[in-house]
């Protein structure tokens, strides 16, 4: 927490860069002219690391004319979020609205809005686009070169990704939607009506997990007859999966444990069953060994060859052996490179490597050797381009190619929210994708999950 707080207290006083749209307004404030005090609302609020809180807060104002009031009809909680749960993405600051998957309705344009319209349903996208730019006008939103300021993000990366909803300072820090109300800046660009005959619990992932899994598949590129390992087997590496086959992949190998892989086999199409197979990480060993590993499982499953391709859907955090752990609590490095080592090493010579799960700065041990030695094509797949994708996602959807709801799990409550960070960090209850309902929400779609309420 401290670290995260402290980034964001460095950044205050260094200062953003030339801001072309307001930012910082994670929270709305009505001193500041963001937030409307005669009118509360409930959204979940970052207190540190692994402390959220479910509280009443000012509802959103317009802050600028191309702002839109959205009231939130179903939103969700990213295997991303939990980064900023853990406290290991800098910049956050107490009493940050949370969340970056949102769809709803909207209640209040501002004045030069033009396509967006009062009382209709949209999905907005995770990244805040200004539609101008030379990313932008190239379909390539998500490294917007207007909507995210901050000076340490250039400083680090060398150059700025676009900004994010409810995704700490580092992104902008613009408020999520977690909540019932939330500002949407630059709304005629970042928002994609909702058809009639589409529900919310398909329409929503759109904002998100779609784009990103199906990007993670074009970007490292998947051709008909690969081998395919998915890191991760969580919605993001679910679903990778699914558009891998729409690719024609012969085989698609998950690496994790339970209870995913179980999820992953009771949701999988029954046509293509001869095509999954499921490695539990737990059950083998890791490092320099004579026993069974992932790389050596990975070989034995591909003719002792490797996989033509794999795809890191997990992320960076998440160190399996005690060195990587110590240097990272000591900030020695940011991210463990033992996920990248196992799909650089696990490949066949010349294979390609996607990372679509989040890195946040420096690793090390990377295995160099075997990248340049093996010819290995090392592809960081970015932030997804929502805006290059979502369109041709929906109609797969109206056209009932693609189905989103076997990525549900759960349904909640935005009240028990704070409960269900908790419990879909520790895996809980098979918790896989989550639609969180808000009192704005239309009646449950049919064949998605009931209820789940939380005391």
């Amino acid at each position: 927490m401290a670290t995260a707080q402290l980034a964001y207290g460095v950044e205050k006083i260094v200062g953003n860069g030339p801001e072309q749209i307001k930012q910082d307004v994670s929270a709305y404030d009505p001193s500041k002219g963001t937030g409307d005090s005669s009118e509360l609302m409930k959204a979940l609020v970052w207190e540190g690391a692994k402390k959220v809180q479910v509280v009443e807060v000012p509802k959103p104002k317009i802050v600028e004319p191309t702002d839109v009031i959205l009231k939130v009809t179903g939103s969700t909680i990213c295997g991303s979020d939990l980064h900023l749960f853990h406290g290991a993405v800098m910049q956050m600051n107490k009493g940050d609205i949370l969340g970056h998957e949102f769809c709803g309705i909207v209640e209040q344009v501002g004045p030069t809005v033009q396509k967006v319209k009062p009382g209709k349903r949209y999905v907005v996208s995770f990244q805040i686009a200004c539609g101008n730019c030379f990313f932008c006008k190239n379909k390539l939103s998500s490294q917007c070169e207007v909507t995210n300021s901050n000076s340490q993000m250039k400083a680090m990366y060398g150059g700025r990704t676009a900004g994010i909803f409810g995704y700490s300072h580092l992104t902008g820090g613009f408020a999520g939607g977690q909540a019932e109300y939330v500002r949407v800046p630059l709304a005629d660009a970042n928002m994609l009506e909702i058809p009639d005959d589409v529900p919310d619990e398909k329409a929503l992932y759109l904002s998100d997990v779609l784009p990103t899994s199906y990007n993670a598949v074009k970007d490292t590129a998947v051709y008909p007859g690969d081998a395919l390992a998915i890191f991760g087997g969580g919605p993001i590496g679910q679903m990778v999966g699914i558009f891998a086959l729409w690719e024609g992949a012969s085989k698609v190998i998950y690496v994790d444990t339970e209870p995913r892989l179980s999820f992953i086999k009771s949701r999988w199409p029954a046509e293509h069953a001869d095509k999954l197979h499921l490695v539990d990480f737990k059950q083998l060993s890791s490092g320099f060994t004579k026993n069974e590993t992932v790389v050596s499982k990975l070989k034995e499953l591909t003719g002792n060859r490797g996989p033509d391709v794999a795809i890191d859907c997990a992320a960076g955090e998440y160190a399996k052996g005690w060195l990587h752990w110590l240097e990272m609590q000591i900030g020695a490095e940011t991210d463990t490179s033992e996920i990248i080592n196992e799909m650089v090493e696990g490949v066949r010579n010349y294979g390609r490597v996607g990372l679509t799960g989040v890195y946040v700065g420096y690793t090390n041990h990377f295995n160099v050797g075997s990248l340049m030695q093996r010819g290995i094509r090392l592809i960081g797949n970015g932030q997804a381009p929502v805006h290059k994708y979502w369109e041709d996602l929906l109609q797969k959807i109206r056209e009932g190619t693609l189905d989103p709801t076997i990525m549900i799990s759960h349904r909640v409550r935005l009240d028990d929210m704070d409960k269900v960070y908790y419990k879909f960090d520790a895996k809980e209850d098979a918790m896989q994708k989550v639609f969180v309902e808000t009192k704005f929400s239309l009646p449950r779609a049919s064949g998605t999950p009931e209820l789940t309420t939380y005391e």
